[in-house]
């Protein structure tokens, strides 16, 4: 799969390292459990939204826009990210807040810390269930009576186009793999919205391998993370005029992991936090790596991969965020 005609800013000098997380293998008893970090991406803070926001805001560029527009929860990391690639390409970026489950507090720490510290031009607060993409429309209209042009980033960016970030990966993932003389059996990445999972699919499916992907949902339930997923990448399969179909079976998500509600941790979410801290120094957040974290150890207990299997957990990154959870985190001693 060639991604070299497609417009694409580079954010990231580097390959992300994939390690082994040897205590943490020792700790279940197997299997290998490796980690790719792409919680090390470039742009503020790191994360999969970088890989991402190469090829969405090249094409931004590509449409001559002057501003990003884009869409998360109160302590977004793809706000956060969108606004740093504005920074970096000298744009200005205006940020829609849907408040799913957290309040936004203007003197928020995390995210919201860092919005405004890199000097985001404009926050708008909706409550949750807010028709979002219609919300955007408006804040791209408003901009165009101010003589100005927008281009609105898909949340997460969880499109065909932010979707060839992890298409890429795929590539990057492939030459480790040579390189370290490990062949990887499964990956386990986070679901939410579905660039990430669909890009790594697509990328695995048009590659030599076949590397089955589990998505761990952290919003919706199974059937329509599934169906989100799928839709991605047939559109991606459209994008990139690709002869052979991704068949319908190769998205799998499960949604017994998500807890509370999306941004709500359970127990064994803050388990799997302090768990990789202290044997790992590796740092998870609540929303998403710390669910995909639970969910991964949840499977090697119930026998979900064989014994002797060499399991990549993706990094999708989220550190910033752990700060405004830093209570949550630290008032249950769950490990002792």
């Amino acid at each position: 799969m060639n991604l070299q005609h497609f417009p694409r800013r580079i954010y990231t000098e580097y390959n992300t390292p994939i390690q082994p997380l040897r205590h943490l293998s020792k700790i279940l008893g197997g299997p290998n459990i490796y980690i790719k970090r792409d919680d090390l991406l470039g742009l503020t803070g790191g994360g999969n939204k970088t890989r991402k926001l190469e090829f969405l805001v090249a094409h931004a560029l590509e449409q001559g826009a002057d501003t990003l527009i884009t869409t998360g929860a109160v302590q977004s990391n793809h706000c956060r990210l969108t606004l740093a690639a504005a920074v970096k390409e000298g744009l200005k970026c205006r940020l829609l807040f849907e408040e799913r489950n957290r309040k936004y507090d203007p003197n928020g720490n995390g995210n919201l810390f860092l919005d405004r510290l890199m000097g985001v031009e404009k926050i708008k607060v909706v409550p949750d269930g807010t028709d979002v993409v219609s919300e955007m429309d408006i804040m791209k209209q408003e901009l165009e009576s101010e003589g100005r042009k927008g281009y609105i980033v898909a949340e997460g960016g969880g499109n065909d186009i932010g979707a060839m970030g992890y298409v890429n990966c795929v590539h990057e993932i492939l030459e480790q793999s040579q390189e370290m003389e490990i062949q990887f059996d499964h990956i386990v990445t986070a679901s939410g919205s579905g660039g990430t999972h669909s890009g790594l699919v697509a990328g695995i499916h048009d590659s030599t391998v076949n590397i089955p992907v589990t998505g761990i949902n952290v919003r919706r339930g199974k059937f329509q993370q599934e169906q989100k997923v799928y839709g991605i990448i047939r559109n991606l399969v459209d994008r990139l005029d690709l002869h052979d179909d991704v068949p319908r079976e190769a998205v799998h998500c499960l949604d017994d992991y998500i807890g509370p509600g999306y941004a709500l941790p359970s127990e064994d979410t803050i388990a799997a936090i302090q768990l990789l801290a202290q044997k790992e120094g590796i740092l998870l957040d609540p929303v998403y790596t710390g669910k995909v974290m639970a969910g991964l150890i949840g499977l090697v207990k119930e026998g979900y991969f064989s014994h002797d299997s060499n399991i990549l957990f993706l990094h999708t990154g989220g550190t910033p965020a752990i700060y405004e959870f830093k209570s949550t985190i630290l008032n249950q001693h769950i490990l002792g």
